[in-house]
């Protein structure tokens, strides 16, 4: 007997829903919350790279210092209490009460100091605190001082930094790790603890109720507040599928997904058991390798702005009107504080000719331009749309495939491209990683840095430290559009477009916390 097609990929996809309960434990459905996140989990150390997926690890098996609520505006987590000098050179904090890691230990000033010190020499914030003269201090068990050689106006947007590389604590004994070596023991006081014996890559993670953790008593805002496990375990089932995912959400196999392909939002749409629940503006970026041809020179950067049409590029992912912005200007997201259009007139519409006569005068040999295509991303559509624009203009393209997983790690190599490095690839940054210029990674473009890409512009840096400085509000909007501008030149990244990733749950309650895009487990519950 034949089967059609469309019966045969509903019968694979029924069985490779119902095998998700055989992997996902014996955790009753009351207690447990099985999410689809958008990538595979392999690298546990929050401090070893910027992917979203090492991040939102980080949320559940760690704590911070400082968090940011749904205005954006830093609250305390750990701390109880601090203070600053007039001269904003002087700070004193001291933790709260019964903060304890899952191994039992205190939670001590020591551990503070070392894990903002490990956490200053990777991450964008810490390195321009360190460069503001910063010395750290343990006073006693729960108090530590921060003295500053010159006033730094952003000591509590860095310690409560949401995203990129987050400031989590950990013991000293883990902190001390050279930071270019990951920390592979999770030993937190987060609000769960990580179930390294039932992790298994490229299929499940798993966590539980860290009964040992207190959370504060305020209200869950944001990423601050309360952070309440409701439930008694957290199941990460990895569902490359996106057909399969959206079936186990509807089936009630799983209960939440953390981004939605575009493709499968009317089916869910017409679903009144599923919420959909777009978050914050996120920007697409192109990121490439300037440390070797051809993008080791500007004019081959620039070239790419003028083969980028935003409308297609996020037209091609599937965004429909609703979810995305047909054109965004702006470096800083067209939602935030320090929209402008500065510097990107001369790029709105594509011109391919401009492109080539850019490629020509950059020095452009032929060389192949790798671009790691990962096929199992929301943004894989926008990598086809670029290799046949750049095609186009006539760079020589080859585009290999791989899951993002393999993206996250091989962009970290500085090999050349022909010796398994890279010239491009496409990533997105979410509302907290693109809405200022120090929180925007690929604006940070001091020399030496870590960031993948590592462009190198010291122009760039001075505006931005010059931004860092700025109290006056009206003087900080200006400075971002000069950074704007200036970036518009040396092209540090390249925007590809603007969209609203969505989340969707199936009875699940308190989910406004989601909005931020940050898939947090606390306080939420099942129906």
């Amino acid at each position: 007997m034949k089967m059609t097609s469309i019966c045969m990929k509903t019968l694979v996809t029924g069985m490779l829903t119902a095998g998700l309960l055989l992997v996902s434990g014996t955790a009753s459905s009351e207690s447990t919350i099985r999410l689809a996140p958008t990538a595979d989990l392999k690298t546990l150390d929050p401090l070893f790279n910027t992917a979203y997926i090492t991040r939102n690890h980080g949320y559940m098996v760690f704590d911070t210092l400082f968090a940011q609520d749904s205005k954006g505006q830093a609250q305390p987590q750990m701390v109880d209490s601090w203070k600053k000098s007039e001269n904003g050179k002087q700070w004193s904090f001291t933790l709260r009460d019964k903060l304890v890691f899952n191994d039992g230990t205190p939670v001590t000033a020591a551990d503070c100091v070392a894990s903002i010190e490990r956490w200053a020499k990777k991450d964008t914030l810490g390195r321009l605190l360190m460069k503001a003269g910063a010395s750290l201090k343990v006073v006693d068990d729960k108090t530590f001082e921060l003295t500053l050689e010159k006033p730094f106006g952003l000591v509590l947007a860095a310690l409560s930094k949401p995203s990129g590389m987050p400031l989590f604590i950990m013991p000293k004994r883990l902190a001390d790790t050279d930071p270019s070596v990951p920390v592979t023991e999770m030993v937190g006081s987060g609000p769960f603890l990580f179930k390294k014996d039932e992790w298994v890559p490229g299929n499940k993670v798993v966590y539980v109720k860290n009964p040992n953790y207190t959370p504060r008593s305020e209200p869950a805002d944001g990423l601050a507040g309360g952070k309440v496990a409701k439930v008694d375990r957290v199941e990460w089932i990895y569902i490359p599928d996106a057909n399969t995912a959206a079936a186990a959400l509807q089936n009630g196999e799983v209960d939440m997904i953390e981004s939605v392909t575009p493709d499968f939002l009317p089916v869910l749409e017409g679903n009144s058991d599923i919420t959909l629940i777009p978050t914050a503006a996120s920007q697409g970026m192109i990121v490439p390798n300037h440390l070797f041809p051809p993008f080791n020179n500007e004019l081959a950067r620039q070239a790419m702005y003028h083969v980028v049409n935003q409308a297609a590029f996020v037209s091609a992912v599937g965004y429909t009107d609703k979810y995305r912005t047909e054109y965004c200007p702006s470096m800083y997201t067209c939602s935030s504080p320090y929209t402008t259009d500065v510097g990107a007139a001369q790029y709105k519409t594509p011109n391919i000719e401009k492109a080539k006569e850019l490629l020509k005068a950059s020095g452009y040999q032929g060389e192949k331009v790798v671009i790691l295509y990962p096929t199992d991303n929301v943004n894989s559509p926008a990598s086809l749309v670029l290799a046949e624009a750049l095609k186009k203009a006539g760079f020589n393209v080859d585009l290999q495939a791989m899951d993002w997983a393999s993206v996250a790690a091989r962009r970290l190599k500085k090999d050349p491209p022909a010796e398994g490095g890279w010239n491009i690839f496409l990533t997105h940054g979410g509302y907290f990683d693109a809405s200022t210029p120090v929180t925007n990674p690929w604006l940070s473009a001091s020399c030496g840095n870590g960031l993948p890409g590592w462009p190198c512009d010291k122009k760039l840096d001075e505006l931005r430290a010059q931004w860092i400085a700025e109290g006056d509000e009206a003087k900080s909007k200006e400075l971002a559009a000069q950074i704007q501008a200036r970036a518009y030149e040396s092209v540090p990244y390249v925007i590809w477009g603007e969209f609203n990733p969505v989340m969707a749950t199936r009875g699940l309650t308190h989910t406004d916390l989601l909005k931020t895009g940050v898939p947090v487990m606390w306080n939420i519950e099942k129906n």
